[in-house]
């Protein structure tokens, strides 16, 4: 673009200097029309090249993901973070009258933003539309999907294509870090105008990705470094949509403590548009043996103890890469007080109903002997697995909020804290977004990790773009100080002037402490949904991965039970309700007699929102540390982090405000 602006800036000087010196106007004018057009004719190509510089160089997509069950379709793409902006490459292996491919809230086709390449049968173009409320489409005014290429090659169509993170467009999909729901439609017959295309008709889909990679360096892997792949054993997918099948495993016998450094996915060739996310557990130690199994983890033949192998070693969705751990830490498997048993699971999405599918799919780990500096740690945040958290029926955006409070901090975390690296939100079927920010001295100072357009249906562990450090006490004061200036902290907060000199009066210092929050949708439910471990019951869990390892494996919180006792008898008396109190029955019951008026409603959430937590503040063994936990105060919070305010850079090239040609007639070209 220097280049085409520096071309640019000589034609007036030129048609100056011809002006000037010309003793014939009428040839000299002939002249300079001649030479105008033949610049504009090389700022052109100037332009065009410029622009096509601007897509990474060569054909480096380093991100990969089919968008259809078959795989016909095949996306890739790429992340800049100098331009804030996504380079798109879609491989349409069976090309018919054109593509939908573009972006929306949770996956629905309308109020979506789309990019659009089909054909009227003698022309073809490409465009940035979008759809209305009703699954409409309308050429966007503003066009800000960018065609870069699209080239006919032995296995497809390439469609290469850009667009801002941000573009300020009302009816522009805002780009964010998070799970992006995609979307794609199959154009069966030539369409004149956007306006004839019926959505509800056409063979379209949905995929889920995390866009925005963060760019990190990648480490290198030592020499003794060894690889175990965990697979499972040619299993043949059932021929239903949803599967989650379950395989049990074990370690050697003489299998030392190892430190794994990275994991990657094993997919079987095929099978890549089947295999949605895996996950490989290790079961606890308290028991001598795991039964093997190999078949659904939802059958009841399944044998209880799998229940017992929760402790997650690695976690793979659908479009993530290789997972990295930072050069000075591993996550320690085998050896004493290490279970040798391993649990895989494999989610199966096979909405096309496959018959006869065999799997071999699994996750490598790549290990070694010479352990790192750092053992790595998993803690889990948020709420308790209990039913006195639930959310009402029919609600839109009802939040749940859990707490790693600062007394837990200071009293499980090392003086010199723990960095987290990486990151695993997770809820149940109702969870749409979730949330972690770290706070100090009772002001958040930054977001952990953080999904608005959380799915249940896409969970994978995340590399956090910056390291996180959380400490047990803020500022530079150890926790040896703490203590030397107030012996009875943290067991009591705010705690009264120290008497050390050259330390300030007041409260002593907070510890860090991590908020975790989860927004739900009950809107096809007319029934509460309560904490718990069923499918239909909700969590709210940020499994965060750090170093070093610490004995605190679990720092999350519930409301106090007694307060919520109350709630149950406030709802009795100001409604004439008949909700049984009684010591036997049980809360879920006790909920599920609540009539789900406005009243009901709002006192719940202003219950959790300022009635005591009952802290958990437990070491790996579930016993909890040394302290006081009931009836805990919530946390202070003086100072909230706003929200990120879109940033809209200008777009390089041109706006066309129509369609653009695309020099290859579809109809021509189709396969299949």
């Amino acid at each position: 673009m220097a280049k085409a602006r520096r071309v640019g800036a000589i034609l007036p000087s030129m048609q100056t200097h011809g002006s000037t010196l010309c003793p014939c106007p009428s040839f000299r004018l002939r002249e300079l029309a001649s030479m105008y057009f033949t610049m504009v004719a090389v700022f052109l190509v100037i332009l065009v090249v410029a622009l096509q510089g601007l897509a990474p160089r060569g054909t480096y997509f380093p991100y990969k993901v089919p968008l259809d069950p078959q795989g016909l379709l095949e996306l890739s793409w790429n992340v800049s973070y100098p331009e804030q902006a996504v380079y798109f490459q879609i491989l349409i292996r069976k090309l018919k009258f054109g593509l939908l491919f573009g972006m929306s809230d949770r996956g629905e086709f309308e109020n979506a933003d789309l990019a659009v390449l089909w054909t009227d049968g003698h022309s073809s173009y490409f465009g940035d539309a979008w759809s209305d409320a009703q699954g409409q489409l309308h050429m966007d005014s503003q066009q800000d999907y960018q065609l870069l290429g699209a080239q006919k090659a032995p296995e497809g169509l390439y469609l290469l294509f850009r667009r801002a993170f941000s573009t300020c467009d009302p009816k522009d999909y805002f780009i964010e870090d998070g799970t992006v729901h995609l979307i794609y439609g199959i154009l069966e017959s030539p369409v004149h105008s956007l306006h004839t295309i019926n959505i509800s008709t056409m063979d379209r889909g949905l995929q889920r990705v995390q866009l925005l990679k963060p760019s990190i360096t990648i480490p290198d892997l030592p020499s003794d470094v060894k690889t175990m792949e965990i697979t499972n054993p040619s299993i043949v997918i059932p021929s239903q949509e949803t599967t989650y099948w379950c395989y049990i495993t074990e370690l050697p016998d003489s299998f030392t403590k190892h430190h794994i450094i990275m994991y990657e996915p094993v997919i079987t060739k095929g099978n890549e548009a089947l295999v949605h996310h895996m996950e490989i557990f290790q079961c606890t130690a308290e028991f001598d043996s795991i039964p093997h199994y190999n078949g659904l983890c939802d059958s009841k033949m399944k044998p209880e103890r799998l229940n017992y192998c929760r402790h997650v070693l690695a976690a793979w969705a659908m479009g993530a890469q290789a997972f990295y751990y930072p050069e000075e830490a591993g996550l320690a498997f085998g050896g004493p007080g290490s279970s040798r048993y391993l649990r895989l699971e494999v989610h199966y999405h096979n909405p096309l109903i496959f018959k006869g599918r065999r799997d071999s799919s699994g996750i490598r780990l790549y290990y070694t002997e010479s352990l790192r500096p750092y053992d790595a740690g998993i803690m889990e945040l948020g709420l308790v697995y209990t039913p006195v958290m639930a959310v009402p029926p029919g609600e839109t955006s009802f939040i749940l909020t859990g707490y790693c409070t600062d007394k837990c901090t200071q009293r499980a975390l090392p003086a010199d804290g723990i960095r987290i690296f990486a990151s695993q939100l997770h809820t149940h079927l109702a969870g749409r977004k979730v949330v972690t920010v770290l706070s100090r001295d009772g002001r958040e100072q930054q977001v952990v990790n953080a999904d608005g357009h959380y799915s249940p249906h896409f969970q994978e562990i995340r590399m956090l773009k910056e390291v996180v450090s959380v400490f047990p006490v803020s500022g530079s004061i150890s926790t040896r100080l703490l203590h030397h200036c107030c012996p009875q902290c943290p067991a009591q907060s705010p705690c009264p002037p120290p008497a050390s000199p050259g330390l300030s009066s007041g409260s002593c210092s907070q510890g860090d402490e991590l908020i975790t929050s989860c927004t739900y949708n009950t809107e096809d439910r007319s029934k509460v949904t309560v904490g718990g471990f069923g499918i239909m019951e909700e969590m709210c869990v940020n499994y965060v991965h750090y170093y070093p390892q610490t004995q605190l494996e679990l720092c999350k919180s519930a409301v106090d039970p007694g307060y919520l006792h109350r709630y149950f008898n406030l709802v009795n008396r100001f409604n004439d309700e008949e909700v049984c109190t009684c010591p036997q029955v049980s809360v879920p019951q006790q909920f599920s007699s609540i009539p789900w008026n406005t009243f009901n409603r709002d006192v719940l959430k202003s219950l959790y929102s300022f009635a005591p937590i009952s802290m958990h503040c437990n070491k790996s063994s579930a016993v909890r540390f040394p302290g006081e936990w009931e009836k805990q105060p919530l946390p202070s919070i003086t100072k909230t982090l706003q929200e990120p305010h879109p940033h809209c850079p200008p777009t390089p090239g041109p706006h066309p405000a129509a369609p653009v040609p695309v020099p290859l007639n579809l109809g021509d070209i189709r396969w299949g």
